[in-house]
């Protein structure tokens, strides 16, 4: 009975199960576990950040979703450096066909990024360049996992991106427990911007290089290209806000000189 409702209607069916080779059902069990990994994921994403919500009823909408993005930096992180086949060549190889584990991280990181992308635009953090991001960065692990290849390279970024989130959320966190402007603060800053200039502009562009110049699909090109694009401008951005955050504590700390020796004279 199935294979004859597969011969009366094959556009509306498909292939019929019975005429799939088994490399092709081993990438159909693939793609049906990849989706709902993604569903698990973004389910698992909300469910955690109504935890976050509960365990801090006073804190704020943008404090509990840092804790989950938090959460899901330092998971990313894990699992990307967990992946690494030769630390010879952390990177390779490229332009493969991406294995079950990277598919895996991907559809996790994929997950997060469509559950933070729709708590952005619920918070405080509705910026262009924010929504940007998260698009180049949905798009391009879509296209990933859609096709099955440069793996390698993704986990890569995956882990170049992430890698500086915690201190960039943490610098918020701190300022709502009451600690900006203060010695600890700062801290938090010059870490977030230090690991952000290593793994962005350092080790970024390396892996675009390899992403563009190999043979991958012209989509997984333009997204690698964009994201490092983004990456730039951000790290402007952050020389500026360190620039700025200096010299407004220099000042300061001349005003208290200058007031002390007033008191004293």
């Amino acid at each position: 009975m199935p294979s004859l409702l597969w011969s009366i209607f094959p556009s509306v069916l498909g292939d019929s199960p019975l005429s799939l080779t088994p490399f092709q059902v081993k990438c159909r069990e693939m793609e049906n576990y990849i989706k709902k990994t993604i569903v698990v994921g973004v389910a698992s994403w909300i469910s955690a950040f109504v935890v976050v919500r509960r365990i801090f009823p006073k804190r704020s909408f943008d404090f509990c979703n840092r804790v989950v993005s938090t959460l899901h930096a330092i998971l990313a992180v894990t699992l990307a450096l967990l992946s690494v086949e030769d630390w010879r060549c952390p990177f390779c190889p490229v332009a493969s066909k991406s294995s079950p584990r990277q598919m895996q991280i991907l559809a996790v990181s994929l997950s997060y990024l469509i559950y933070d992308l729709a708590c952005c635009h619920f918070g405080e953090r509705v910026n262009l360049d924010n929504t940007i991001h998260h698009l180049v960065s949905i798009v391009g692990l879509g296209a990933g996992l859609s096709y099955q290849k440069c793996g390698s390279e993704m986990v890569a970024t995956i882990w170049v991106t992430e890698m500086s989130s915690p201190f960039l959320h943490l610098r918020e966190l701190l300022k709502e427990l009451g600690y900006r402007d203060t010695l600890l603060n700062l801290a938090a800053d010059i870490l977030f911007a230090a690991i952000f200039t290593f793994a962005r502009m350092l080790v970024g562009p390396f892996i675009t290089y390899a992403t563009v110049s190999a043979n991958n699909p012209l989509l997984i090109k333009a997204m690698g290209l964009s994201l490092q694009l983004v990456s730039a401008f951000w790290f402007f951005k952050v020389v500026r806000m360190i620039k700025h955050k200096l010299t407004k504590r220099t000042s300061r700390q001349h005003q208290e000189e200058d007031d002390s020796q007033l008191k004293h004279s």
